[in-house]
């Protein structure tokens, strides 16, 4: 009896709390019709796309057929093509390429708009403060194809950055960076930071200014300088703001990117340009390995999965705070 009347009540406040969230969807019908084109555009070109996974475990070439055709009368070879990537020569290449760049380009390019945003913070010039920001977070609007060619003007042995070198006697002939590989990485990860620091900060800089100024003025009563008001208020009001987009940071690890690489390489540093996205492009496109080229791409997804998983679930357990 007592159960029964248990499992009433429960039903009872299920319903009770049900029809509160009918209600409230009701009140709130305007705000879903709103956001219903951007959830049925994330269906279409996010969710929808993601049946050619398949394609990772079939034997597909292009044929006589129709493409559904052909997809779906290709011969299962299961996991042939992950193996075949596993066991390839390229394998530790490829993976060494992408780890070593991202990670530079995380070690540099992570902090970078942290340190710029907190200094825009600080300057009470309202023109200069504009200026720079603005100066800042325009070269992330400038396609690779651009950023590319003004790189390699600067770093050619003619280029503004070799006849610095000389003049200075800092070395005797101009370097030739695009033609060393150890340097390509370091190429790479000052490029990504140099491009995307601004447009970064603004994130940072929006966290910034949540802040209740009420807190800075308790530490000035309290004789804080700005250095001690930036390290005591700034950046610990920062600290969710850093989490989260570590967290995002850590899942894109195996991201090194692929317009940059492609157009600042050339075959004298392939050994150590080549990351996972050229050469996907390389083997699933230029050479028509279709099946091939979605299962590396389906590699480097699941393990961005797995990583941003695990670093939620780190960060929840240190920090208290998590993606979600």
């Amino acid at each position: 009896m007592e159960a029964r009347m248990e499992r009433q009540r429960g039903t009872g406040y299920g319903a009770a709390a049900a029809g509160r969230r009918w209600k409230r969807a009701k009140q709130q019908k305007y705000l879903y019709l709103m956001i219903l084109p951007a959830f049925v555009c994330t269906l279409i070109f996010a969710y929808g796309p993601m049946f050619g996974l398949y394609m990772s475990f079939i034997n597909y070439s292009p044929g006589g057929g129709t493409f559904f055709h052909q997809f779906f009368h290709s011969d299962f070879v299961g996991t042939e093509w992950f193996r075949y990537f596993f066991t390839s020569g390229d394998f530790y290449t490829v993976m060494r390429n992408t780890l070593a760049q991202s990670l530079l380009s995380l070690l540099l390019g992570f902090p970078a708009p942290i340190i710029l945003a907190l200094m825009i913070n600080e300057v009470r010039g309202g023109i200069f403060k504009r200026t720079v920001q603005t100066m800042s977070y325009l070269p992330h609007f400038i396609s690779w194809v651009i950023a590319a060619n003004v790189i390699v003007t600067l770093l050619s042995s003619q280029g503004v950055i070799n006849q610095l070198l000389v003049s200075l006697h800092l070395v005797k002939e101009p370097i030739q960076f695009l033609q060393n590989g150890h340097m390509f990485w370091w190429i790479i990860a000052f490029s990504n930071t140099w491009k995307d620091m601004g447009f970064n900060a603004i994130i940072y800089l929006a966290a910034i200014a949540g802040i209740n100024p009420e807190l800075y003025e308790a530490a000035r009563v309290d004789g804080a300088s700005r250095w001690r008001q930036m390290w005591n208020v700034t950046l610990p009001a920062l600290k969710p703001t850093i989490v989260i987009l570590s967290i995002l940071a850590v899942g894109n690890v195996l991201n090194a990117g692929f317009d940059q690489q492609y157009l600042l390489q050339n075959t004298t540093v392939l050994k150590y340009s080549d990351v996972i996205d050229t050469y996907t492009y390389r083997y699933g496109l230029q050479n028509g390995m279709f099946s091939y080229g979605a299962a590396v791409g389906l590699f480097k997804s699941v393990v961005a999965f797995v990583l941003v998983v695990l670093v939620n679930a780190w960060s929840r357990k240190v920090n208290e705070q998590s993606l979600y």
